[in-house]
């Protein structure tokens, strides 16, 4: 098992190291526009949780997913070689909503600023016709 630190670094490098390999030697055409948001490993460095998403939005996310999962064990190959650990973990790829969610909420949020205005133009007007 190892600390708590070590384990968050070793995600943070995977992260780096995959990030790169998707922009620049994976040529599947389903990881087109891919992003790693977060990479999660377990303290027994068996299992690397990958978080990733697209600008598409969850759209392509199954398309994306089967994608990485094809290409796994390439990955992992090739991130075991750049990364020097005795046991690589395993890859374990995880849709990323989040900057959907976050868009969501936006969205949200500004049409409640817009009813807010409607409702003060209305009394402004009505105030007016007194």
């Amino acid at each position: 098992m190892v600390s708590k630190l070590r384990s968050q670094r070793i995600a943070d490098r995977i992260r780096e190291e995959l990030s790169e390999m998707l922009l620049q030697e994976v040529s599947d055409p389903r990881l087109a526009g891919v992003s790693v948001t977060d990479v999660t490993v377990d303290r027994e460095l068996t299992v690397a949780d990958i978080y990733v998403s697209a600008l598409e939005g969850s759209v392509r996310a199954q398309e994306i997913l089967e994608g990485l999962q094809h290409a796994q064990g390439y990955l992992r190959r090739e991130l075991a070689q750049r990364i020097e650990l005795r046991i690589f973990p395993r890859l374990r790829f995880r849709w990323d909503a989040t900057f959907e969610r976050a868009d969501r909420i936006e969205r949200l949020i500004a049409s409640l600023h817009e009813d807010e205005a409607r409702s003060a133009q209305g009394e402004d007007s009505s105030r007016a016709d007194e």
